[in-house]
């Protein structure tokens, strides 16, 4: 891999250097911050038991989230 210098102001260093962690260069974080990153990535690293578990978990926190807004005034608040 090759390499090439840059030349940036005093302000950029600052701020670059403010998101470095321990034993990161400033590759690694220019690589990190511009990843562009995106969920779809993610697609195929959950097991279906995995994924079955978090949906179950969404739709039981939902049911008592409605359960809270109807005891508190008789009516469910859309």
């Amino acid at each position: 891999m090759g390499s090439k210098n840059i030349s940036i102001s005093d302000a950029a260093y600052n701020r670059l250097k403010k998101f470095k962690r321990k034993n990161e260069s400033f590759t690694d974080v220019i690589n990190r911050l511009t990843n562009n990153a995106s969920l779809l990535n993610l697609k195929g690293t959950l097991t279906n038991d995995e994924t079955n578990s978090i949906l179950k978990n969404i739709e039981e926190s939902r049911k008592m989230s409605r359960k809270k807004h109807i005891a508190s005034d008789g009516e469910l608040k859309q």
